[in-house]
C-alpha cells in the first residue's frame, strides 16, 4: 500500500485530515514534521486534559491512499475545494507494508459513553467486568457492542454522538427508521434499543451492510441492511444520514421524500460552516434548523409538514 504525505502549518491539519478523508483516504494522521530532529515538540496538555492545538507548528498530513486511487486523483478535490493551492502544495508517496489497518486502527478504541443513556462497546471490550450492563426502561441505559468491520462507525466521531443523542432525545416507540449510510449499523442499532419498529440500514458499500447485520445480530435486535438498490419503496417516520455534505446534497430529493409526513429528518456529516447551505439545499422539500454542534460539526433536523 502506500502513502501520500502532505506538509502543513499548525491551523491548516485538521481541515487538511477531514478533506482527504472526504476525497476518499482510507485513513489520515498527523505527525510532527521537525520529529527525531533537534527541532521535535512535544504536546502537553495538563494531566487527563487534551492540549489545546492538537498540531506542531510544522506537520506532516500522512493519508493512507487506496490500492484502485492514484494520489492525483486524491489530491484534486483538495484543490477544486480551495483547501490546498496546487502551485504551494507539498507532497510525496512512500510505500507501507501490507497491514490490516482498519481493525490496527480500530483496536485502539475503548468503550464509549454517549449522554446519559447509550454506552458504546466495542467487541474486544464486550467482556470488561467493570462496564455497566444495560438496564430495562424508557430511561435505561442502553448498551450497544459494535464490532466496526470494515466499515465506519466506532462511534468515537462527534457527527455519529450528534445522531445517537437526538435518537435518545426522540425515538418513540414503534416508529419507523431508515439509515441511510449506515456504516458500522450503529444508529440503526441504537434506534431499535431505544424502542423504534421496524428498521432498515442503507449504504452502497456492502461491508457496511454485513457489518450492519452481523451488528444488529450481536445486539439481538432486527435491523434490515441493504444496498440502495434494494430499498424498498414507502416512507418512514425518521430518516437518518450521518454521511458528508457532497452525497448529502445529491440526495436531498430522495431522503427529504423517504420522510412521512409529521415525521423527521436527521442529518450530520456536515461542518458548522456548511449548515446554513445545506438548510437551503433541504428548503425545496422540508425546514431544517441546527440541533446541536459539537467541535465544529453540526447536526441538523426537521420535521415534514403534514
Amino acid at each position: 500500500m502506500r502513502e501520500l504525505l502532505l506538509s502543513c502549518q499548525e491551523h491548516e491539519a485538521e481541515r487538511l485530515s477531514d478533506a482527504l478523508l472526504e476525497a476518499g483516504a482510507l485513513s489520515v494522521s498527523v505527525e510532527d514534521a521537525d520529529g527525531d530532529t533537534d527541532q521535535e515538540k512535544p504536546l502537553f496538555g495538563e494531566p487527563g486534559i487534551e492540549p489545546d492545538v492538537l498540531a506542531w507548528d510544522r506537520n506532516r498530513v500522512v493519508a493512507l491512499l487506496p490500492e484502485e486511487l492514484e494520489p492525483e486523483e486524491l489530491l484534486q478535490p483538495l484543490f477544486d475545494a480551495g483547501v490546498l493551492e496546487p502551485e504551494k502544495a507539498q507532497w510525496s508517496v512512500r510505500e507501507v507494508p501490507d497491514e490490516d489497518w482498519v481493525r490496527l486502527t480500530q483496536s485502539q478504541f475503548g468503550p464509549i459513553p454517549v449522554g446519559d443513556r447509550i454506552l458504546i462497546v466495542p467487541s474486544w471490550h464486550k467482556d470488561d467486568e467493570d462496564l455497566p450492563v444495560a438496564q430495562e426502561g424508557d430511561d435505561g441505559l442502553v448498551r450497544i457492542e459494535l464490532d466496526p468491520g470494515l466499515a465506519f462507525g466506532t462511534g468515537s466521531h462527534p457527527t455519529t454522538h450528534l445522531c445517537l443523542d437526538w435518537l435518545a432525545h426522540h425515538v418513540r416507540s414503534g416508529q419507523t427508521v431508515l439509515d441511510y449510510g449506515c456504516g458500522s449499523g450503529i444508529l440503526a442499532i441504537a434506534a431499535r434499543k431505544l424502542g423504534a419498529g421496524h428498521t432498515v440500514g442503507v449504504d452502497i458499500d456492502e461491508q457496511a451492510v454485513i457489518a450492519t447485520r452481523y451488528n444488529a445480530q450481536v445486539n439481538q435486535v432486527e435491523v434490515e441492511g441493504l444496498l440502495p438498490d434494494a430499498m424498498p419503496a414507502g416512507q418512514t417516520d425518521l430518516v437518518v444520514a450521518n454521511i458528508l455534505a457532497n452525497p448529502l446534497r445529491m440526495l436531498a430529493p430522495m431522503l427529504a421524500n423517504r420522510v412521512k409526513p409529521g415525521g423527521h429528518l436527521i442529518l450530520s456529516g456536515i461542518y458548522d460552516w456548511q449548515a446554513e447551505e445545506m438548510i437551503e439545499v433541504y428548503s425545496a422539500y422540508l425546514p431544517l434548523s441546527v440541533w446541536q454542534e459539537r467541535d465544529g460539526w453540526v447536526c441538523l433536523a426537521g420535521q415534514r409538514p403534514l
